[in-house]
């Protein structure tokens, strides 16, 4: 099974249940929570050497997570998925273009 960018956004929003009052915060404060888990599980596993295996699971879980607000951030503030993915590759492309992948700034 395929899906791409928007149909992934579509059928997030069907399973998105929040106070839509205030979805921007909301997805927002859920991307950083999941983001930090997918980092407390990576130091768990520095710290204690456990399998490899079984923390990329639970990293790829936790990442399909982090997708999911992603795509909710998305939806709440009104722009497609594959347009977010769209301009993040011509910024990106534009600062290897210019040299300055390298380096700290937003505008670079």
């Amino acid at each position: 099974m395929s899906i791409d960018a928007d149909e992934y956004q579509e059928a997030c929003n069907e399973t998105a249940i929040y106070p839509k009052d205030c979805g921007v915060v909301y997805t927002l404060f859920g991307l950083g929570n999941e983001a930090g888990e997918m980092q407390g599980k990576y130091k768990k596993f520095l710290r204690d050497g456990t399998d490899w295996e079984v923390v990329r699971q639970d990293l790829i879980k936790e990442l399909g997570d982090v997708l999911w607000y992603c795509a909710q951030a998305a939806t709440e503030l009104d722009i497609s998925l594959s347009t977010v993915m769209e301009r993040n590759i011509h910024k990106l492309q534009g600062r290897k273009d210019r040299g300055t992948l390298g380096g700290s700034g937003d505008n670079r």
